[in-house]
């Protein structure tokens, strides 16, 4: 990997908004986080791999924008770069000479995990936690290393990446490894992880933000504590676990998850997510953008309410219908929609939803051929979800269902071209031009092309 940097956050403050002050940038304190660790650069540090994490994440050139474009559920229109247009839609292949576009999802997720390694090992020389702390910010550090592999290898793919250790540099640069390796690796640190938090007693010892903390109907539905916290990883588990066709793994994992399909609360929105604002020193969501419209392919393949003229209700609520097109004449490109989940620049970005959980155990349960329970599953997406009727399709049909409910359910979350990827569908997004392609994968950085072994 290329040097690390890291980023000491001495005052950290995360309240109702994700409210952040944070000092100097370019003064690291990496060798007092190493030789002289205290519990307030422990806490520090762990509030750093959550906004490590979400750098890049909702930005206007970020993960969902980006995965977005790709999956042709949006466009971004940009007097100023033409790229979203010219190298995402059109090609002919992704740059992996520029770290904005096409060498884009590499360098900041692995400069997140070294950071926790770092945090890992001063845990070892740390005073003041107990054994308990430490476990529980051990699991959390994990967990969020396994998070930002999975950016790695969702956008990279069949081009694989690396499995990199504390003692990695760029004088050590670890092979490149298969897409598999990646998942496997990934699912050994969630499941560390999650035994870690076992042994994490009541709280961590530092504070979690509003995304988690999202739409609490009581206490028990915060992930800022280690035991709800294992929730959330076992629902990253179980969308690796599906990712990489291990179904029955999947359906354990989501029994330890947080998912419930309550048609009396179906808490639908309930997850983790990331967190925006206005306050000095804190980021906020690029998504809320008058060029990013939506996809047309996304109202007009939407499925209609019947009995009326509406149509399912997540085209209805998630999209806008502009008064007057919005067009990039150089491209012969236009669009009169526009999302709407993304209301505000302090619009929190979803993780992971309950939402997606029911569909994951959905699309397990077609895989292993228990019809009537991914059926269950669906119509109630379907209903609670979309405002619509039960579908009556036949078994043999109920993947197109699954990957129709995902595409509405988790519109413009960044998972449609994945879907679609593993499905081998990638064919079947629309194509507005001639000239147009559907990019598989992102390549390896040109930055990161030195020898490896």
């Amino acid at each position: 990997m290329k040097q690390f940097s890291w980023m000491i956050l001495v005052a950290v403050a995360f309240t109702a908004a994700c409210d952040l002050e944070i000092d100097d940038l370019n003064n690291p304190g990496l060798d007092e986080l190493t030789e002289n660790p205290t519990p307030l650069l422990i806490s520090a540090a762990a509030t750093g791999l959550v906004i490590g994490n979400r750098t890049g994440y909702a930005d206007d050139d970020g993960y969902i924008s980006v995965l977005g474009i790709l999956g042709r559920e949006s466009y971004t229109f940009s007097d100023s770069e033409p790229r979203f247009i010219t190298e995402l839609l059109a090609g002919p292949s992704l740059d992996p000479g520029n770290p904005r576009f096409g060498g884009n999802f590499w360098a900041a997720p692995y400069r997140n995990i070294n950071n926790a390694f770092v945090l890992l090992g001063a845990l070892d020389n740390v005073e003041g936690l107990s054994e308990a702390e430490r476990e529980a910010t051990r699991g959390f550090a994990k967990t969020i290393q396994a998070l930002d592999y999975l950016v790695v290898i969702n956008t990279h793919d069949e081009n694989r990446a690396a499995v990199v250790t504390a003692d990695s540099s760029p004088d050590n640069l670890p092979a490149l490894v298969s897409k598999g390796e990646i998942f496997a690796e990934i699912v050994r640190l969630l499941d560390e992880a999650d035994t870690h938090l076992a042994n994490g007693g009541d709280a961590f010892p530092f504070q979690l933000g509003a995304g988690f903390n999202r739409d609490p109907i009581d206490d028990g539905d915060n992930f800022d504590r280690p035991g709800t916290f294992r929730t959330f990883n076992r629902a990253l588990k179980a969308r690796v676990e599906i990712y990489r066709g291990e179904h029955r793994a999947a359906l354990d994992a989501l029994a330890q998850s947080f998912l419930t399909a309550d048609p009396e609360q179906p808490k639908l929105e309930r997850g983790v997510y990331h967190a925006y604002s206005t306050n000095p020193g804190d980021a906020v969501n690029g998504l809320n953008s008058t060029g990013i419209l939506a996809h047309p392919s996304v109202r007009a393949d939407a499925e209609v309410i019947p009995g009326g003229d509406s149509l399912d209700r997540r085209a209805e609520t998630k999209l806008k219908v502009l008064a007057t097109p919005v067009s990039n004449p150089d491209e012969g490109l236009s669009s009169n929609l526009i999302y709407t989940m993304y209301a505000s620049n302090s619009a929190f970005a979803p993780i992971i939803r309950n939402e997606e959980l029911i569909l994951l155990r959905a699309e397990a349960n077609i895989a292993l051929e228990n019809f009537t329970e991914a059926r269950a599953d669906l119509d109630f997406v379907r209903a609670q979800s979309g405002g619509l009727d039960v579908s009556r399709l036949p078994d043999e049909q109920l993947v197109d269902e699954l990957l129709k409910q995902r595409r509405y359910s988790l519109l413009f979350e960044g998972h449609y071209w994945i879907d679609m990827r593993r499905y081998g569908r990638l064919d079947q997004l629309p194509l507005d031009r001639e000239k147009d392609v559907v990019h598989s994968a992102f390549p390896i950085p040109a930055a990161e092309s030195g020898p490896r072994p």
